[in-house]
C-alpha cells in the first residue's frame, strides 16, 4: 500500500523539512515557519493520520513504516526537524540512512520517551492514562498533554492557546494514529541504534522540559555526539512556541546561517 502525504512547502534556499509531534499537525510551526522560510525552503510535512494526511492510514502503524513514508516526501539534500513524536520519526530515517537526508535537527526529542529507573523521561502511568482517556475524550486529553508540554515555562497559558490556535484549522487526527503514537512513546527505544547515524545531528532542550528532561543530555551526547547542542535554560517542551525569536537565532547559529541574516 503506497501513502501519499500532503506536504506544503514556502521560501526558498536550503531544504528544511518540519516534522511535528504527538496529537498535533504542522499548523504547530506556524508562524515559526515563516521566518524560518527567510532562509530556507521549508516543507510542512503532517504525518500520517494527523492533520491534512488525517485519512492516510498505514496498515502497519509502526516506527519503521512511518519513517518509510515520511522518508519518501524528502527533497534532496534535506535538513530533518523532528519535534518530540517527529523527532523520533526523524532519528529511524537517519538511522536507515536515506539518500536524501544531510542533517538531522532533534528539538524537545528523544532515543527514548519512557520512564525507566536508568533513563529520565515520562512516566508510565502517565502514558497510560492518555491511551485509556484517549477512548473517551481526545480533546481533554490533548489538553492535559499540552498542560504538561507547557509545565514550568513562563508563559504556559499562552503557549497552549497559541498551540490550540494554531492546529485547530486542520482536521482532527484519526483515533488510531493518536494510539498507535502513544504506544510509540512508550515502547521505542533507539538508543542502541544511534551510533550508526552518519549525518551530522544538532539537539535542541528545554531546561524545563518534562517530557524530554534535561538529564538525559549527557547520556545521548556519550551514545551519539552532537555537531552541535542547545539547552533554552527557560524553555519547556516547546522553545520554537515560548521563545521564538532565541529559537530562530540558535537554529540559526547551528545550521551556519549569517547572524545579520536572522
Amino acid at each position: 500500500m503506497t501513502i501519499k502525504l500532503y506536504t506544503e512547502s514556502r521560501g526558498q534556499g536550503p531544504s528544511l523539512v518540519l516534522l511535528h509531534g504527538w496529537g498535533l499537525n504542522s499548523g504547530v510551526f506556524e508562524p515559526v515557519s515563516h521566518k524560518l522560510a527567510e532562509h530556507f525552503r521549508v516543507t510542512l510535512i503532517d504525518l500520517p493520520g494527523f492533520g491534512r494526511n488525517a485519512t492516510q492510514m498505514p496498515e502497519d502503524y509502526t516506527l519503521d513504516t512511518l519513517a518509510n513514508i515520511v522518508s519518501e516526501h524528502l527533497p534532496t539534500k534535506s535538513i530533518l526537524l523532528g519535534w518530540s513524536l517527529g523527532g523520533l520519526v526523524a532519528q529511524k530515517i537517519a538511522i536507515q540512512g536515506h539518500e536524501n537526508l544531510a542533517a538531522l535537527v532533534l528539538l524537545a526529542s528523544s532515543p527514548k520517551f519512557a520512564d525507566d529507573p536508568e533513563w529520565k523521561g515520562i512516566k508510565s502511568n502517565v502514558l497510560s492514562l492518555f491511551e485509556s482517556q484517549l477512548e473517551q475524550d481526545f480533546s481533554k486529553t490533548l489538553n492535559r498533554f499540552l498542560a504538561i508540554q507547557a509545565l514550568g515555562s513562563e508563559s504556559a497559558k499562552q503557549d497552549i492557546r497559541l498551540i490550540k490556535d494554531q492546529v485547530q484549522h486542520f482536521p482532527i487526527p484519526d483515533v488510531n494514529a493518536l494510539r498507535f503514537g502513544l504506544g510509540l512513546l512508550s515502547s521505542t527505544d533507539l538508543r542502541n541504534q544511534l551510533h550508526t547515524i552518519k549525518v551530522p545531528t544538532y539537539r535542541l532542550y528545554g531546561r524545563l522540559d518534562s517530557l524530554v528532561p534535561h538529564q538525559i543530555v549527557e547520556k545521548v551526547e556519550r551514545l551519539h555526539p552532537s555537531q552541535s547542542m542547545h539547552i533554552f535554560d527557560k524553555a519547556s517542551h516547546g522553545p520554537f512556541i515560548s521563545h521564538q525569536d532565541e529559537f530562530v537565532r540558535v537554529l540559526f547559529n547551528m545550521l551556519g546561517i549569517p547572524k545579520e541574516s536572522s
